[in-house]
């Protein structure tokens, strides 16, 4: 009986061996793959994306065998595909165990074209296996553009906005040219592109957000298109001056702007009308010892939003400078601070923050401004101005201390944020002095006397 029975058990437990070291040849194997669609958000045009991938899983208990994974637009195809390590167009034979994946990558390389608009490409992958097809969809926008390694503008040029602009390795202005950029410029950097300018930088934007100028990374693909750091941002060196960005809007830089010693001549280093400076790891604005004039600006979500350092000349009129702890940055610094120290002696620092609101996350700072200002020279004042503070900073006129602004919308998990002033009970409305700024940041009306603080006026 022992005997017969031991046979038994070892006639079962090697049929179960047989039946799993087999290949399941019947169409109702199921297998399962991980994405029905790869889309590749705008690619310029010979520059590639990042790599994507899906899996393919053998959902039963034996081995299936596909076999083919098949590129169907094959060597022409503007998409590459690797299947297990392995780049090719077609592979065949492939054989999984019970329960096992195998990973398929694929990048999308876009020729030029002859477009100047986005313009769709498309293939699939067909998964073949016991007389069954399954197809992975491939989608991606190409875009033409100018593309500019190591640029110098040695001569003074205009970019209009036929192309957008991909800068890779630096963009130079030379001392004493200018570069200007007329309405609905792109501009799109690379991580190790830093915009350098030694002359001077004239944007031409528009109130209309398509005839705004926008610098941002060329990383357009998910999740990369918000991370900040994505490019170095904008330096203003000793030697430039008289520039002027109007309706620029600039975005998730490392350092967005940064401006280095007093302007050559009497006006401003650096003028910012209706300018947008968001999510930069570093800084939102960093100057030392420079001159900057800032109308209707939103400077938001940055690491610092505003840091004024070793003295400088500075007018800030109706800005709103705003930070909320997000996926990408903390909010552990206040969102202006201003010195007239360089840690070894003093300079001369002169500041007017008129009808501005500098609020920060609830409960994260006592102090949204801080003024350390050591030296006699120079003076720092704040008209009608609402702010999170604890110590009220020096020569002050008309603040509204720890109110709320009732921002529009403020949503950290969405990752959006409206920092109008559209809610009737909001305490920036109406309270600021006449500064004979006539419009707002979205180019609407302002009231000659008590306008609403910061950058938008309530409509």
């Amino acid at each position: 009986m022992k005997t017969g029975l031991f046979g038994t058990l070892s006639y079962i437990l090697l049929l179960f061996s047989c039946k799993k070291d087999s290949f399941i040849t019947s169409p109702d194997a199921n297998i399962s793959i991980s994405a029905d669609t790869l889309h590749y958000d705008t690619v310029f045009t010979a520059v590639g994306s990042v790599t994507q991938s899906f899996k393919i899983i053998n959902d039963n208990n034996q081995k299936l065998r596909l076999s083919s994974v098949k590129l169907m637009g094959g060597p022409s195809s503007f998409f590459k595909m690797n299947v297990d390590g392995i780049a090719t167009t077609e592979s065949t034979g492939i054989e999984l165990e019970a329960n096992d994946s195998v990973y398929v990558f694929v990048q999308v390389n876009v020729d030029p074209a002859t477009g100047n608009l986005p313009f769709i490409i498309r293939d699939s992958i067909q998964i073949s296996y016991n007389g069954n097809d399954r197809l992975v969809q491939l989608e991606a926008w190409g875009q033409n553009a100018h593309f500019l390694r190591e640029k110098v503008i040695s001569s003074s040029e205009t970019w209009t906005n036929d192309l957008p602009y991909v800068i890779q390795g630096y963009l130079y202005v030379d001392a004493g040219q200018t570069l200007t950029l007329e309405k609905g410029c792109r501009i799109y950097v690379h991580a190790d592109a830093p915009v350098i300018v030694d002359g001077t930088l004239k944007v031409n934007g528009e109130k209309d957000t398509i005839d705004r100028v926008y610098f941002r990374g060329d990383r357009l693909d998910e999740p990369y298109k918000d991370f900040p750091a994505g490019w170095p941002g904008i330096y203003f060196r000793a030697l430039s001056k008289d520039n002027v960005l109007n309706y620029a809007v600039i975005k998730n830089s490392y350092q967005a702007i940064a401006v280095e010693d007093p302007s050559p001549n009497l006006n401003p280093k650096l003028t910012l009308n209706q300018c947008v400076i968001d999510n930069s790891y570093e800084a939102g604005i960093i100057a030392l010892n420079s001159s900057i004039t800032a109308t209707n600006c939103l400077i938001s979500n940055c690491g610092k939003n505003i840091a004024l350092g070793k003295g400088g000349d500075y007018k800030f009129t109706h800005c709103t400078v705003a930070s909320y702890s997000n996926f990408f940055i903390q909010h552990e610094y206040p969102v202006l601070t201003l010195s007239d120290s360089d840690g070894a002696s003093t300079v001369s620092l002169d500041a007017l923050f008129q009808n501005c609101i500098f609020w920060g996350e609830s409960d994260q700072l006592d102090d949204e401004v801080v003024v350390e200002k050591t030296g006699p020279n120079g003076v720092v004042t704040f008209e009608n101005v609402l702010w999170r503070v604890k110590t009220v900073p020096a020569n002050v006129t008309e603040s509204i201390n720890n109110q709320d602004p009732q921002f529009d919308s403020i949503d950290v998990a969405e990752n959006f944020y409206d920092f109008r002033l559209n809610k009737k009970n909001s305490p920036a409305v109406d309270t600021g002095k006449n500064s004979l700024i006539v419009i707002d940041l979205d180019g609407n009306t302002r009231p000659v006397n008590r306008p609403d603080l910061g950058c938008f006026e309530k409509q």
